[in-house]
């Protein structure tokens, strides 16, 4: 990546992006204020090809679920330090096509305590150390609890586990 560029509003964005896809594109999103979670939504629908990330409040959990099932590829708090930052970049240019959801093997499957504290902390932007320290777990715990609650769930990564969390209503 070596150009960076900036638009005030959704229409701005998806007319910038039809012209020049970019490989990131990094949303803003705002308690009660639908802008950037609605950006994101028409972007993805129109470029399915599009990689999202939306920055937000670690306690707004209706963003997070809207942004994450309007198709953004993650999710960070507008606090991420720069090695969050990176390695959230790094995945997402890693991942070129978003990949479709695995059907869970058994769909009425149940989630520890442990795997749905894991994925509360996800819900709420923390990383695997910050789940970790709150948790008084090491961070290869964390790291072993969410592989298994995505094996559970069907899903891939921590962008499709919070999705299907909020959408069976196991993270508010």
């Amino acid at each position: 990546m070596s150009r960076i560029d900036c638009v005030a509003h959704g229409d701005e964005l998806l007319a910038r992006f039809a012209r020049q896809a970019v490989d990131v594109v990094l949303v803003g999103t705002q308690r009660a204020v639908p802008n950037g979670v609605e950006a994101t939504r028409r972007l993805v629908s129109a470029h399915p090809q599009a990689n999202v990330i939306v920055f937000g409040a670690p306690d707004d959990a209706g963003s997070i679920a809207a942004a994450i099932a309007g198709g953004a590829r993650g999710y960070l708090r507008w606090d991420a330090s720069r090695p969050e930052l990176v390695a959230a970049l790094a995945h997402t240019l890693a991942s070129t096509s978003v990949p479709a959801p695995r059907q869970p093997s058994d769909p009425g499957v149940q989630l520890t305590e442990r795997e749905l504290q894991v994925l509360r902390g996800m819900s709420q932007g923390k990383s695997n150390g910050q789940i970790g320290r709150e948790l008084y777990l090491s961070e290869d715990t964390v790291k072993t609890h969410a592989r298994r609650l995505f094996r559970k769930l069907g899903v891939r990564d921590r962008a499709q586990a919070v999705a299907h969390g909020f959408r069976r209503g196991l993270v508010a």
